[in-house]
């Protein structure tokens, strides 16, 4: 790779001083803190050694080029340029150890980055379904919670019974609360079916006659229930939709990921098994520390070894893996960040519906369950540092 520029990985978050964490107190986030100041200490003594050495050579060049400009013997001018030569080649191994000290430390920290990914990814894709409010929501659209609407439908359910032999549209109601049971089973309030219920119920209380006071309230009670939740559930719907897209972006990620770590295992010399024994499934955070250290070695290694293999092209390969860490990193932070916006727009469907005179106090009652889904969501995975650390991994030095 014909590349002049030397890469520096920037550990991909800010890393606070850590250095006095001890291993029993090690959290999920900080292991991965942990390995990655370990790493970047590291670099900063070999730069500190590469660093001395080249203002070492430097002026040991500059004292030459005093002497060669100033002497006038041929044959000390002839042996001074040759030790300016012999230094400045010393100068160049020091620029090029330099370089390798950077990509050895830029492979160890996209490894360990690459590998903590997993316990980032699973909890992602299982955040929805683990959540009291996703739960709650769909009691929520359950008619058969709301006093108003059970009040009415038994005496409704007969009603069709009695006369679903006159009318299509009821015959149809029947078939349908014979197969499901209830409307709270099975058969949602929106679409089709709600235009045929709607005008059941609507017929049904028509039926009423004014004597009947309590049970036309009733009934009327019923229908207006029905309305506000059937344009609840809409709403509601049309936001819910949008989780397919994501859990189609996460599943493809799922297999980027997979894709980039297999490899780089590979190249390594390892499997997916050791790593998910070693940290994915380990419960430890200390050994979880531990694991990763030994990455590290194998990952420094690597590079290494890859310069030794093929002096001219060896930073070629370990490029595109630091790209597709990247990348995946990226996309990870890109995916938290649509996840959180999407989240917000409970927020509105919330505060649309929460004042509604037939279905308020249900939907009123979400309000404590988003908060902490929030909460929750911003604690796990910090989708605004998240980018943020993702699309500045590299400086160009």
């Amino acid at each position: 790779m014909k590349k002049t520029i030397i890469t520096f990985l920037c550990l991909c978050f800010f890393i606070p001083a850590i250095a006095g964490i001890t291993d029993t107190s090690l959290t999920e986030k900080g292991v991965r803190e942990k390995i990655l100041n370990d790493i970047q200490q590291n670099l900063d003594r070999k730069n500190k050694v590469v660093d001395s050495t080249i203002t070492r050579l430097d002026g040991k060049v500059s004292r030459l080029d005093s002497v060669i400009k100033l002497t006038g013997n041929p044959k000390e001018r002839l042996d001074k340029i040759v030790e300016r030569v012999q230094i400045l080649e010393e100068k160049q191994k020091a620029v090029e150890q330099n370089e390798l000290n950077v990509y050895e430390a830029n492979y160890q920290s996209a490894i360990i980055n690459l590998v903590s990914m997993d316990r980032e990814i699973k909890p992602l894709i299982l955040f929805r379904t683990t959540k009291d409010f996703f739960n709650a929501l769909t009691e929520t659209s359950n008619p058969m919670n709301y006093d108003g609407f059970r009040a009415g439908y038994e005496k409704f359910r007969v009603y069709v019974d009695k006369t679903k032999d006159n009318s299509a549209t009821l015959k149809t109601i029947g078939e349908v609360i014979t197969a499901t049971g209830s409307i709270s089973f099975g058969v949602p309030i929106v679409g089709a079916y709600s235009q045929l219920l709607f005008s059941g119920m609507a017929d049904y209380v028509n039926s009423i006659g004014h004597k009947r006071r309590d049970l036309k309230v009733e009934a009327e009670k019923m229908f207006a229930v029905t309305a506000a939740l059937s344009q609840f559930t809409t709403d509601k719907n049309l936001v819910e939709n949008e989780w397919d897209g994501i859990t189609q972006s996460l599943e493809e990620m799922q297999v980027q990921y997979d894709t980039v770590i297999d490899r780089n295992m590979r190249m390594l010399n390892m499997d997916r098994d050791n790593v998910n024994n070693g940290f994915t499934r380990q419960s430890d955070a200390s050994k979880r520390y531990i694991y990763l250290t030994m990455l590290r070695q194998k990952a420094g290694d690597y590079v290494v070894d890859m310069k030794k293999q093929n002096p001219k092209d060896w930073k070629e390969n370990i490029y595109y893996q630091l790209m597709d860490v990247q990348s995946l990193k990226v996309r990870y932070g890109d995916l938290t960040y649509r996840i959180k916006h999407h989240i917000n727009k409970y927020t509105i469907l919330i505060t649309k519906y929460k004042n509604n005179k037939e279905i308020g106090s249900n939907v009123g009652k979400l309000d404590e369950k988003l908060n902490q889904l929030k909460s929750t969501f911003d604690e796990t995975f910090e989708p605004t540092q998240y980018v943020h650390s993702a699309t500045q991994m590299y400086k160009v030095l």
